[in-house]
């Protein structure tokens, strides 16, 4: 019987590669989204189409307490069990520190930390009745390195996320094991629009010279739910190709 993975904000970009990957080893998957819907139920039919698993989309707003409980119950409804729960939903809002609001502010902790924190409330409960389940909360070097002060409040986010991280290993121990990776520059959808000449001089600070493809990213979330990983907990995995400033 297939393992169950909920993955939020796996319509696309990250999550969908995750999304993808997690198909190819033979997981059921609940695509969580917000706003992203036809793209989600694309990729819902791309995976069932090559990789003949059962896929569920799901809308819900994982900042919203009474979305994400009505979330988890649907999965359980449609799946009966949950095996692993990847918190990948992520939201930024770059502006020059003097036009950075509270509310903003409010808007991305509520989404990339109280968002993972309600996922990983709700799911515990079916998550420790499986044998290796997992989280994996998709936290950023810049939670690490906080080098960019156009984003310091995502940057706050992710350092909150990857506490968190470290606070759900020791909650749930020893039934569930609770991982982060922290991903360095990643070609998706919010990096579109940099300026080449930005994106050349942040190259340069890599040893690999390139920015990740997603499904980079993708490959260590699926070795950290794996049964390969099984003594791996409580860790921060970075995924930078080598980044130095």
């Amino acid at each position: 019987m297939n393992k169950v993975v909920l993955i939020t904000g796996a319509s696309r970009g990250i999550g969908a590669s995750i999304a993808k990957k997690m198909a190819s080893k033979n997981y059921n998957i609940v695509i969580n989204y917000n706003n992203s819907k036809l793209k989600a139920l694309k990729l819902k039919e791309e995976i069932e189409n090559q990789y003949h698993v059962k896929v569920l989309v799901i809308k819900a707003d994982v900042s919203n307490e009474d979305e994400v409980k009505k979330m988890i119950d649907e999965s359980i409804k449609e799946f009966g069990k949950l095996n692993c729960l990847v918190n990948n939903a992520g939201l930024a809002i770059d502006t020059c520190f003097e036009d950075k609001t509270v509310q903003n502010f409010q808007k991305i902790l509520n989404t990339n930390l109280i968002g993972p924190f309600l996922t990983s409330k709700y799911a515990f409960k079916y998550l420790e009745k499986e044998e290796n389940s997992s989280i994996i909360n998709i936290s950023s070097t810049n939670g690490i390195d906080t080098i960019y002060s156009e984003s310091l409040d995502y940057d706050a986010s992710k350092a909150g996320l990857i506490s968190l991280t470290k606070n759900l290993a020791l909650q749930f121990s020893p039934k569930i094991r609770v991982n982060s990776v922290a991903p360095g520059w990643v070609k998706t959808d919010m990096n579109n629009n940099l300026d080449p000449n930005f994106v050349k001089e942040e190259e340069r600070k890599i040893l690999l010279e390139r920015f990740a493809n997603p499904e980079e990213i993708a490959n260590v979330v699926a070795f950290l739910a794996s049964d390969e990983a099984t003594y791996i907990n409580s860790e921060v995995i970075r995924v930078d190709g080598g980044f130095y400033s």
